[in-house]
Order: structure tokens, then C-alpha cells, then sequence
């Protein structure tokens, strides 16, 4: 019994892999679309989250019916616990993934962002990407040196999602409503994105040393 709760607790880890590894795609995507007006791209974003929500469901449904016959303690408890918690964070994170893209669908065949923000935007993507990158390896690898870097990213997104709002509430901004509109949520989504991503890392980092008191924030 205990070589198949074993086996049950690798094909917890590796679904959990499988969904990051959508989750990275669709952040890459919506933020090419988002960024170019690729509403081609934008469609595949909106259409494939489905397929991340699906995953999501599956995995909890297995998490629980590991839990109902298995009755785990300690260490093994904590791991089908967390991953109940991590699949609706990722889950979570397709979700902003969709909302970049549904606001560059929107907005086609012009760019949802004004050009003065376009730069930012861009970085944000980028650090979002990376961030998903490192998170679908630390989930394979359970290495905490990419805990901590993914929570160095965020900062970064962090003050880019500042100067975002710095810049169109700032006496210079000529955008009009939708551009202020698209462009706050835009940023929120973004940063949300990064943030679900640290709260993921911090679990992982949690059950990987047993400290949950790390210089690491959700």
C-alpha cells in the first residue's frame, strides 16, 4: 500500500508540473498578444483555458480521493493539502492569463495599451514569463534557490505595476478612458499573475524545508 500512495503522490506532482507548463505557455501567448495585437493568439489563450481549468479539476479530484483512502499524516498530508492549494492558484493563474488576452481580443486591430506604456508592458510580460518558467521548475525540481527567484521577479513586477498607476494618474497622461481602463487592469493582471506564482513558491518552499518562516512572501 504504501508503493502505490507513493506512486499517487509522484502523479500528484507530475499533473501539477503539466498544468504549470500550460500556464507558462498561455502567459507567453497572452502577453505576445497582448502586446502585438495578435488577436489569433488572444483566441488560443481564451479557448485552451478550459483545458487548464479541466487539469485543475482532475487533480483536486484525485488530491481528495487520496485523502479519503489513503488518510495521509504528517509530511504526506501537508503534500496533497498543498496541492489542492497550488492547483487553484495555477488554476488562478491561467484565469489572468485569459483576462490579458481577452483585453487585447477587445481591442483589435488596435493595441490595448498606449504607446508610453507599451515598454513597460513589455517588461511585465517578459518578468511573467520567466516567473512561470522558474515556477513549473520548481515544482519538478523542488529547488528553492528558484523560490527566491521568483519572488526577486515579482518584486520587479511589483514596481512596474506602481509606475503603471504613477503614469496614468500623473498630470502628463493624455490617454483616453478605455486606454486608462485597459491599461490599470492590464497591470493588475499582471501582478496578480506574479503574486499567485510567489504564493505557489512559498508552499513548495515550505514543504521542501519544513520552515515556513522564509524571507519569501505570498
Amino acid at each position: 500500500m504504501r508503493e502505490v500512495f507513493q506512486l499517487e503522490l509522484e502523479e500528484v506532482q507530475d499533473r501539477l508540473v503539466a498544468i504549470s507548463e500550460l500556464v507558462s505557455i498561455s502567459i507567453d501567448n497572452a502577453t505576445q498578444a497582448f502586446n502585438n495585437s495578435n488577436v489569433a493568439l488572444a483566441e488560443r489563450v481564451i479557448e485552451d483555458d478550459h483545458r487548464i481549468d479541466e487539469l485543475a479539476i482532475a487533480l483536486d479530484e484525485l488530491a481528495i480521493n487520496i485523502l479519503a483512502r489513503q488518510q495521509p499524516v504528517a509530511r504526506d498530508l501537508r503534500i496533497v493539502v498543498s496541492a489542492l492549494r497550488i492547483s487553484a492558484s495555477l488554476e488562478r493563474m491561467g484565469d489572468m492569463a485569459e483576462h490579458i488576452a481577452q483585453l487585447a481580443r477587445y481591442r483589435f486591430p488596435e493595441k490595448a495599451v498606449p504607446k508610453g506604456l507599451r515598454s513597460t508592458f513589455a517588461e511585465m510580460g517578459r518578468l511573467d514569463v520567466e516567473i512561470a518558467r522558474k515556477l513549473t521548475d520548481l515544482l519538478r525540481t523542488e529547488d528553492v534557490k528558484l523560490a527566491e527567484e521568483i519572488r526577486n521577479e515579482d518584486d520587479k513586477v511589483d514596481e512596474l505595476h506602481v509606475s503603471v498607476f504613477d503614469k496614468v494618474l500623473g498630470e502628463t497622461w493624455k490617454g483616453e478612458p478605455v486606454a486608462t481602463v485597459d491599461a490599470t487592469l492590464a497591470s493588475r493582471y499582471h501582478e496578480r499573475f506574479a503574486d499567485h506564482a510567489v504564493s505557489i513558491a512559498k508552499k513548495v518552499q515550505y514543504l521542501a524545508t519544513g520552515d515556513w518562516q522564509q524571507p519569501l512572501e505570498a
